[in-house]
């Protein structure tokens, strides 16, 4: 089976990895770590969330951050957007991309969102509508693509049901996401594959929780289907809210050193991260869970 020679690496630590920390980070960390990230070689930093602050209090400075990164050419920076006024707020902020969100499981969807899934599609065609006016990139996760915390086993014929709803929404791009981690490398072809005849391949991109430590193996096993772009989360920072025991997402770190010792091109300076990852777990006052991140960083002590 022959690998893809380069893959597109996107970083979700700001935003996806912080939003569920109890601690709240100040803005000009927040800030730091985009900078740091984008400078890295990330070519896609998913920085922010513009969504009630009463349910996420961590991304009420979103705006803030948004608006005072210093902005790298080339960098696409990314925002959740969950309805009209947050694209709006996002909009003002300068976001490059608008992310929005559905559920391959109806159970999962009632439950984050309290509506069904074709509801929730339908919330969010007045924002995909928007970006697509704004002339702003569309990019669309589908949540519990390989099983659900509430109803088990999730069909391949919802994954399929939810790709296709995103694809005419007009969406640039669509993460097929293991939400709570349970996937393991046998799951992930026949996943991707209905998803690929739903949605253009360049388009798919695997979001992979490392709850069971299966991250890695998924992510190669996407890999051999002919997925290129892959999302991590720096620190391993991250996990759900509605997912009990859901651990982060898979380290930006570990991905790295797996892509680099694959010679697989990233453009990313390893180092680079393993510095940022190191900073932000120094802010949260608790070890990276990164381990090439750690081992790194301990050889470089030594």
């Amino acid at each position: 089976m022959t690998l893809p020679r380069n893959v597109k690496i996107v970083e979700v630590g700001p935003r996806d990895g912080l939003q569920n920390e109890q601690q709240i980070i100040g803005a000009p960390i927040k800030i730091e770590l985009v900078e740091r990230l984008a400078a890295a070689g990330f070519p896609n930093v998913e920085a922010a969330a513009f969504v009630s602050p009463k349910w996420v209090p961590q991304m009420a400075t979103s705006s803030e951050v948004m608006r005072d990164i210093k902005r790298r050419p080339g960098v696409v920076y990314s925002a959740l957007v969950p309805n009209l006024k947050g694209f709006e707020a996002a909009l003002e902020g300068g976001v490059d991309e608008v992310v929005i969100f559905g559920a391959a499981s109806e159970a999962f969807s009632q439950k984050n969102i309290n509506c069904s899934i074709a509801e929730s599609i339908e919330r969010f065609r007045e924002v995909a509508e928007a970006a697509k006016r704004h002339h702003k990139r569309l990019r669309a996760a589908v949540s519990c693509a390989f099983g659900c915390p509430y109803q088990g086993d999730v069909p391949l014929s919802a994954v399929a049901d939810v790709v296709r709803r995103l694809r005419e929404l007009g969406c640039d791009e669509i993460d097929i996401a293991d939400t709570i981690g349970v996937a393991t490398p046998d799951k992930v072809r026949p996943v991707m594959e209905t998803a690929m005849r739903e949605f253009h391949i360049e388009g798919l991109s695997g979001h992979f929780h490392d709850t069971y430590g299966q991250a890695l193996a998924n992510i190669y096993a996407s890999l051999e289907a002919g997925i290129t772009i892959f999302h991590s989360s720096v620190a391993g920072l991250g996990g759900c809210p509605y997912a009990k025991g859901a651990t982060g997402n898979v380290a930006s770190e570990d991905v790295l050193y797996m892509m680099r010792g694959l010679g697989i091109e990233t453009g990313i300076d390893l180092d680079a991260v393993v510095d940022a990852g190191q900073f932000i777990s120094a802010q949260l006052g608790r070890k990276s869970v990164s381990r090439a991140g750690n081992a790194i960083a301990a050889r470089r002590a030594s």
